[in-house]
């Protein structure tokens, strides 16, 4: 495995949530709703909060904990689901409390000695420096959705991000579990030098010109930092 740069990048920017923090929101909502969640409508209406989420962040910006209420109460309309405001703080809420995938804390402070590390995350900026403390791995910059006044996949983003590292595309790499949020957007704002975290729960879109890896472990190796394993 290799992955070669035309310079070394001045940064290594990721996206947070399901990239490198497990976020585990419909485990969240289906704890906080529990037995008012009938099993024969669950996955329908996590599917649809999840649909209704990156809906949300399409549009203008509003906090995060909005987004997550209105994507549920969205869902609930359409499963005909009572909606309870209480009950999307309630998920709201316990969103710090999630942590890293396996091996993602070895892997960034590996890369740390070589390169910079920055989150750009649709957190908000609370949350997003708690998460960040989570993965107990050092970054110089936290870009939150709250600073950006945007959300992920919107161009924007990624333009508030190059203004705030005052960096040009090809002198960054962005890592993402997801071509959705991020990977789309990063190639059509002339990001060449990306990785795909792939965890399972988007389609592989290789036509967008990023490494794929399957095991954090191998992040550190596309940078030429350690041997792949035998």
């Amino acid at each position: 495995m290799a992955f070669e740069f035309e310079t070394k990048p001045k940064f290594a920017t990721f996206d947070m949530n399901g990239t490198l923090i497990r976020f585990a929101i419909n485990d969240a909502i289906s704890e906080v709703l529990g037995d008012r969640l009938p099993a024969e409508i669950a996955d329908a209406y996590l599917r649809a909060c999840k649909a209704y989420r990156i809906d949300e962040c399409t549009g203008e910006y509003k906090p995060f904990h909005q987004i997550v209420a209105d994507s549920m109460e969205r869902a609930s309309r359409r499963v005909g689901l009572e909606f309870r405001a209480a009950d999307a703080r309630a998920v709201y809420e316990k969103i710090p409390s999630f942590g890293p995938y396996p091996g993602v804390t070895e892997a960034l402070n590996r890369l740390a000695e070589e390169v910079p590390l920055v989150i750009i995350t649709n957190s908000d900026t609370a949350h997003a420096v708690r998460l960040a403390e989570n993965l107990q791995a050092p970054f110089e910059v936290i870009i939150s959705a709250e600073q950006m006044g945007m959300y992920k996949p919107r161009l924007g983003a990624f333009e508030y991000m190059f203004d705030k590292l005052g960096v040009t595309p090809d002198e960054i790499v962005h890592g993402s579990a997801s071509p959705m949020y991020d990977l789309r957007s990063a190639d059509t704002m002339g990001i060449k030098n990306k990785v795909y975290m792939d965890r399972g729960f988007e389609h592989d879109e290789h036509w967008l010109g990023y490494e794929r890896i399957t095991d954090i472990a191998d992040l550190p190796v596309l940078f030429g930092l350690l041997r792949p394993a035998s």
